[in-house]
């Protein structure tokens, strides 16, 4: 049974489940996303992934900066949803407009519940280590992501992967699961589980202070903290390659053999390998202001940068 449906998303994270849903023959009666924002060099506005995409399959586009107001909630209950569906919106949804659809707003959030809830999972996971994420169906209370669990789909985070790389895949699993809970709901059958009260963390959003590398952790923290910001907004380090100290992004990473005084270039053959606290971690990919991400080898084919130097 087909569905009216109002969908709520902003990135690009979000673009596929809403292809999903069009490819599925919902009635999507609507499409709210964040306004368009300044980007670019020339500062133009942009809209968002989802706004764009939207348009192109010619749903109708809002834009508020708010669901607070009394005109906005009952713009949102004129358009009669049987659901809503909400994946990275980055609005607070009030309970006027949790409770305006026949069945309710359903959440597409990319943790294993009720760990990592909030703004940036998929980073925190791979930035504390975490061996699996998963990407879930979640029916939306009026707490941070806190409510029951309609659908789920693990995922296992290898030892080298990216929050990128992460990010594509629960974004393109994430849609398949979502047309399956609406397919499951159109029938009836969408159970759903409470979240386990032990285990709670929150995905605080990512500062700009915690980008920088901190040689004196251990290697596996260093590895993980990498990989965790890549490629956006990127983990980074100063070095010394010409009379100034330049900011050098680290896109990829690997953990390695040697040891030394933390920031240490213990090895400058190949790529370059740094000493952290315990261990060391092999720079595989690297960026350079204002210029395209290169292999370490590469890099180190355009500097000068010697074993022996202690970066920061």
């Amino acid at each position: 049974m087909s569905l009216r449906v109002v969908f709520m998303g902003t990135p690009d994270f979000s673009v596929p489940t809403l292809m999903e849903i069009v490819g599925q023959g919902h009635d999507l009666v609507a499409c709210y996303s964040q306004p368009p924002r300044p980007a670019g060099r020339g500062m133009e506005l942009k809209k968002s992934p989802v706004h764009e995409a939207a348009e192109s399959f010619g749903i109708p586009v809002f834009t508020p900066t708010s669901l607070k107001s009394e005109d906005e909630q009952e713009r949102f209950a004129g358009l009669d949803a049987d659901v809503a569906v909400v994946v990275a919106y980055g609005l607070l949804l009030p309970k006027a407009v949790l409770d305006a659809p026949q069945f309710g707003c359903l959440n597409l959030h990319a943790s294993l519940l009720p760990r990592w809830r909030g703004a940036a999972p998929i980073n925190r996971a791979i930035m504390a280590g975490d061996k699996e994420s998963a990407v879930q169906v979640m029916r939306m209370e009026e707490g941070l992501d806190t409510g029951p669990v309609c659908m789920s789909e693990s995922v296992a985070i290898t030892e080298n992967m990216t929050a990128g790389e992460l990010h594509d895949h629960l974004s393109a699993l994430g849609g398949d699961l979502m047309v399956r809970a609406l397919a499951a709901l159109s029938r009836g059958a969408l159970g759903e589980q409470a979240q386990a009260e032990e285990g709670v963390t929150y995905a605080a959003k990512l500062s700009k202070q915690e980008t920088r590398i901190n040689w004196s952790q251990t290697a596996g923290d260093v590895h993980n903290h990498i990989r965790g910001l890549s490629p956006f907004p990127g983990a980074w380090c100063e070095m010394t390659l010409g009379t100034k100290p330049e900011r050098v992004k680290i896109l990829r990473s690997a953990l390695s053999e040697g040891s030394g005084t933390p920031g240490t270039v213990i090895s400058a053959n190949g790529a370059p390998v740094i000493a952290c606290a315990e261990g060391a971690v092999r720079l595989d990919e690297v960026q350079r202001a204002g210029k395209r991400p290169m292999s370490g080898e590469d890099f180190l084919r355009g500097v000068s940068l010697s074993e022996g130097v202690v970066l920061d």
